[in-house]
Parts: structure tokens; C-alpha cells; sequence
């Protein structure tokens, strides 16, 4: 840390003041990036209205489906879901092995052996 200090000639307010600055400029970015993100949601949201189609004499509400759209979509969906998968049992069989003995769980083998000393 010493080296840090002697190269820049910085003392320990200068860093605390850098620091400060820094955390303060990220925060504050985060937060105009907040609103920016805010007032595109309004706007697109002004646009999407002008858009939306007259129904029946009555205008269709905004982000809200019917009935019978909620239902041919989530068929739609469930019929795709199955032809990706084979049918399978979905059971989980474990089966336990009788002998305690592995080269796997055997810790001799992973000892190093010394050499022969002559």
C-alpha cells in the first residue's frame, strides 16, 4: 500500500476523497439509469395505446388476453413440452452395492510412496 502511495503522491484523504467520488458517481449513474428506464416505459406505453385495435365497439385493455386465447396458448405450450421428451417413468431407482471394497474410495492409493534410498 506504501508503494501505491509513494508513486502517486496521493495521501489518505485524496484516496478517501477518490473513493468517495467514485461509489458516489456509480450510484448516481444507477439512479439516472432508473429514470431513464422509467420514462421509456411511459412512452412506449403512450405509443402501444395509440396502436392498440378497436373491438366491438369497445377497446381491448393493454397486456390483457382472453379466455380462449389464455387456453389455446397454454395447449399450445403443453404440446410442445411433450413432444420435446421421450415418456419416461420419471422414477428414480438407487440401487446399494454389497461389497465395501472400490479402488475409488480406497485411500491407500493415494499416498505417494517414497523411493528407495541407496
Amino acid at each position: 500500500m506504501m508503494i501505491a502511495l509513494a508513486v502517486t503522491g496521493w495521501g489518505w484523504t485524496e484516496m478517501i476523497w477518490a473513493t468517495v467520488i467514485s461509489i458516489g458517481l456509480v450510484f448516481f449513474v444507477l439512479v439516472l439509469m432508473v429514470f431513464v428506464m422509467k420514462l421509456f416505459g411511459v412512452i412506449f406505453a403512450q405509443q402501444h395505446e395509440h396502436k392498440l385495435p378497436k373491438q366491438a365497439g369497445k377497446p381491448v385493455s393493454a397486456g390483457l388476453l382472453h379466455e380462449e386465447e389464455i387456453a389455446a396458448i397454454t395447449t399450445a405450450l403443453k404440446l410442445y413440452k411433450s413432444a420435446l421428451h421421450d415418456r419416461e417413468s420419471e422414477v428414480l431407482t438407487i440401487l446399494s452395492i454389497k461389497r465395501a471394497y472400490s479402488p475409488w474410495n480406497s485411500k491407500i492409493h493415494g499416498l505417494t510412496q517414497l523411493p528407495d534410498r541407496k
